[in-house]
């Protein structure tokens, strides 16, 4: 492998050196279906020759030129098998959120022109066909599942231009645009990333080489975050190359049916979803009686304690060993019982979770990077030394990172985007002489492990000029159980505040404890009890602040903030703008 490298030849790679039996898994019918590399090869290449006679695969070198294909879908073998057909003869695919609304899509699809697109589900389908009068270079919707009204993928594969195909192959350069991904801007309207093979190949070689991923024939992984955000993309890529099998998850609910199934060796996440793992396994927690309840919850407060990089002694290891023994033996067996790591990225995991899941031996590595950069510039290592809670770990290999005097990220290699689709002003404003400006706020610990600190657009000040930086709040408070979701306020404001969720499971447990009547989320959260119990909660944690970070008031939400109702970034992440226009009644309720 060389920076001649096109991401399609990790199949050929795979193909020659362990092809697998189950390369591409998914579930069809309730029973697990496996593609093994040869046939994933064969149907590739197939694919590839009937999007050929579709007329795509235009020869050029100037990407508004090149022929573009929507994929909106959860993640499948077909998601794969798209990706890697587009690939081999020139077509740029264009990937979009499931949860994407149609105004989203209309723009996107517009914007890039494209000419067909992949959908998987009726509900998916029916969305797309709705803004198809609206796209006019879209010519036609192609379903992975058998559905009225539109093409079936299968019935366009082609074995009559198969010989064309291999010639397509060795035409395609690594410095072409291999896929464009649209990412929310600024300004409302997404903004496409244009990241080359080239760009995704050195990622995954780096992160490869960095992490390590050794070549691992007969290693399972689970895949569920959305392969059309670039981390989950480049992570398949890497197991594409080293022979790891992938499983694909039904839903995000059978997540942990699907564990218990696959036993898988690894998977990726983002720290939503292990804080909402961690919950279930408290809530089970309270749910014991007598000594099992104390064991179980001494437990976690030895994990609590746990430093990767640091001999706590005889006593406190003795200690683990029987928390380990007693109580966290369940929890691997939770989740297959045959995990190696996880890794997590996306956002900032709580060190608090970092130190029990590792304490309990279930591995989490945290890293970053973000779309622009293919994406990952940092991740903590399984190396000795290699891993240091609280920060995105030391930079990878084949990358420069400096910090600007505000304490802005930047970062330099072979990974940076090509630069923004159609929009060289965008391109201009975060691409310096090869420098990525990301946009988040960084210090190096130790002179090696990149902490972030902060979005630099969230950083807000006070009415008194004090910057805040929301993000240590937020997370540092939902280390309590009570604490669901959280946002931190007070731009321009003379104090900070914040909306809080309920863990509402928690809270009912505890109101029942303490014989408090409640009938509904509404009801509790205006209870006079409930609130006494957050502000000692909030209180409690205000200590670990400055004075102006500390909150002074709070105002606890009654529903949990989700991707459908529209708090959340399809990679879970807060839309602070969103959430400050829906809750604009309860903020001034605040500072009134």
């Amino acid at each position: 492998m060389n920076n001649k490298t096109r991401l399609f030849d990790f199949l050929k790679h795979q193909q020659e050196n362990f092809p697998l039996e189950d390369m591409l898994t998914m579930k069809v019918n309730g029973q697990w279906e496996k593609y093994g590399t040869n046939e994933v090869s064969q149907l590739v290449n197939k694919l590839s020759a009937g999007l050929l006679e579709l007329g795509l695969g235009v020869k050029s070198t100037d990407v508004t030129m090149q022929d573009k294909i929507g994929l909106i879908s959860m993640n499948r073998v077909e998601w794969m098998l798209l990706d890697l057909a587009c690939q081999q003869i020139g077509v740029i695919l264009c990937p979009v959120y499931p949860t994407s609304n149609a105004i989203e899509l209309e723009f996107i699809f517009n914007d890039a022109e494209v000419k067909y697109v992949f959908v998987g589900g009726k509900d998916i389908c029916d969305k797309v066909l709705s803004i198809q009068p609206n796209v006019a270079t879209l010519k036609d919707v192609i379903s992975f599942d058998q559905l009225p009204n539109v093409t079936y993928w299968k019935n366009i594969l082609s074995e009559n231009r198969l010989a064309e195909v291999e010639e397509r192959k060795k035409e395609i350069d690594a410095d072409s645009c291999a896929t464009i991904i649209y990412t929310s801007g600024t300004t409302g309207k997404p903004k496409g990333v244009m990241l080359s093979h080239s760009n995704i190949v050195s990622n995954v070689l780096n992160s490869k080489a960095s992490f390590p991923f050794d070549d691992q024939p007969g290693t399972r992984a689970l895949s569920f975050l959305p392969l059309n955000h670039i981390f989950e993309r480049m992570v398949t890529y890497i197991y594409i190359r080293s022979g790891i099998a992938i499983y694909y998850a039904e839903s995000m609910e059978t997540i942990g049916d699907n564990l218990k199934e696959v036993k898988p060796d690894i998977f990726c996440t983002v720290p939503r979803l292990l804080e909402k793992v961690f919950e279930k396994i408290m809530m089970k927690g309270h749910d014991l009686k007598g000594i099992k309840k104390a064991l179980f919850f001494w437990a976690v407060k030895t994990a609590t304690k746990y430093d990767n990089n640091q001999n706590l002694g005889f006593f406190y290891n003795l200690q683990l060993a029987i928390a380990n023994k007693l109580i966290f033996s369940k929890w691997r067996e939770a989740l297959g019982n045959n995990l190696k790591f996880i890794i997590t990225g996306g956002a900032a995991c709580q060190i608090r979770l970092l130190r029990i899941f590792n304490g309990a031996k279930i591995k989490v590595y945290e890293g970053y990077g973000p779309t622009e950069n293919s994406p990952v510039i940092c991740v903590n290592r399984q190396e000795r030394g290699g891993t240091y809670f609280g920060s995105v770990g030391p930079v990878l290999k084949g990358q420069e990172v400096r910090l600007e005097p505000d304490g802005e990220i930047c970062v330099k290699g072979p990974s940076v985007m090509m630069g923004y689709y159609k929009r060289p002003d965008l391109t201009e404003e975060v691409l310096k002489d090869g420098w990525l400006y990301t946009g988040d706020i960084g210090v190096f610990v130790d002179n090696k492990f990149l902490k972030i600190t902060d979005r630099k657009k969230e950083l807000f000040k006070t009415s008194g000029g004090k910057y805040v930086a929301p993000q240590p709040i937020e997370n540092k408070m939902k280390e309590s159980v009570f604490i669901e979701q959280m946002m931190v306020i007070g731009a321009d404001e003379k104090f900070v505040s914040a909306l809080i969720v309920p863990s509402f499971a928690v809270l009912k447990d505890w109101l029942s404890q303490e014989g408090i009547a409640f009938t509904d989320n509404e009801s509790m959260v205006k209870n006079p009890d409930v609130l006494k119990r957050y502000r000692s909660i909030v209180e409690k944690y205000n200590s670990d602040f400055n004075p102006v970070e500390q909150i002074k008031k709070f105002e606890l939400i009654p529903y949990e903030w989700t991707i459908e109702t529209g708090e959340l970034t399809p990679t879970l992440k807060l839309k602070r703008k969103v959430i400050m226009e829906k809750y604009k009644d309860s903020i001034e309720r605040i500072y009134r």
